[in-house]
């Protein structure tokens, strides 16, 4: 009996090392308790639509941010190469900037990430139910629509630890 509960410690042990070590946080991303996403539906400047909803069954990065906010600036274009490396997973980010005008986002999007796409949270209420504590943040919300992961502050999102992150979150 001592033998089978040894084998079964030793196979538990060996199991939750390989899982702990495929899901290494990179520095900044902190797990969350699993609590739904709050519903999110906003436009973008050309009036398209989008709903987290109906993004059930994927992984969603959910990024708010301001033009005013440095480390937002600064991230902005590590966005647009995590995107790319992120394109054929299993994935959808969706950029959300926050309580500024179309001018001022338009100006800032055109000068720094032409490529990208952001929601317009014009009136602010939408980052108002998700309570970011500071700009930018990112939620990662699972396939379920929980909250799984939030990082504070800009990330340099393109490097290969996050990137990696996220594919293997992704699986």
């Amino acid at each position: 009996m001592q033998a089978l509960v040894r084998f079964c410690f030793i196979v538990l042990l060996s199991l939750a090392t390989s899982y702990s070590s495929a899901l290494e946080l990179p520095k900044g991303i902190i797990p969350q308790d699993g609590r739904p996403a709050p519903a999110l539906t906003l436009s973008d400047m050309d009036g398209n639509s989008t709903e987290l909803a109906k993004f059930k069954g994927r992984w969603v990065f959910v990024h708010f941010w301001a033009s005013w906010c440095g480390p937002c600036r600064r991230e902005m274009p590590t966005l647009k190469g995590m995107m790319d490396a992120m394109a054929e997973e299993n994935f959808r980010a969706i950029l959300i900037n926050t309580a500024e005008d179309e001018d001022t986002v338009f100006s800032f999007m055109s000068a720094v990430a032409p490529e990208l796409n952001t929601l317009m949270d014009v009136d602010g209420l939408v980052t108002e139910a998700w309570q970011p504590r500071g700009l930018p943040a990112t939620y990662l919300v699972d396939p379920e629509g929980k909250i799984r992961y939030q990082a504070l502050g800009g990330r340099p999102w393109d490097e290969l630890g996050y990137v990696g992150f996220l594919k293997e979150i992704t699986k």
